[in-house]
């Protein structure tokens, strides 16, 4: 077999199968669904939660607990004051989980996705969620090691 034969052989494998990797979104990866409620509109009112990220001796969130009542629209501002990347997912723990393991596997997997929010050092962003689902919700930063490391909270929507 030449070697263009096999160079072809493999891109149209790369094709099928990086999809299925990575999910719909370029670059990074996608959903279809969420479990948490769906992404804001932003002509719409919100209530604002600033969330900061931080590591140091520990990495944590300044929140680890916040409480929304269902339909409620909540504009998250999130602060890294840390040294290095973080980021905010937000899902079910069962997700999220799903979702550590993945990024074992590919922990410089960018998000393309309206519930998730990666954040240099000293860098600011948002994230708009309207939560239409009660329950209880996770958000987490899941580069490897810092979900573990205590950069989770929960929350609850009544």
């Amino acid at each position: 077999m030449s070697r263009s034969m096999i160079l072809a052989g493999l891109l149209v494998s790369i094709a099928t199968v990086a999809p299925a990797i990575a999910g719909p979104g370029t670059p990074g990866h996608g959903h279809n669904g969420f479990s948490a409620g769906e992404p804001g509109t932003p002509n719409k009112p919100a209530r604002t939660v600033q969330v900061t990220m931080n590591d140091g001796d520990r990495m944590f969130f300044n929140h680890n607990h916040i409480t929304i009542r269902k339909g409620e629209q909540i504009r998250f501002v999130l602060i890294n004051r840390g040294e290095i990347d973080h980021e905010f997912v937000l899902g079910t723990v069962a997700e999220n989980e799903k979702h550590a393991k993945e990024m074992e596997k590919y922990p410089d997997m960018e998000h393309d996705d309206p519930n998730a929010k990666r954040l240099a050092p000293t860098k600011k962003g948002e994230l708009l969620w309207r939560f239409t689902k009660s329950g209880e919700f996770e958000f987490a930063c899941l580069i490897p090691g810092h979900r573990e490391a205590g950069m989770i909270g929960k929350v609850i929507v009544k």
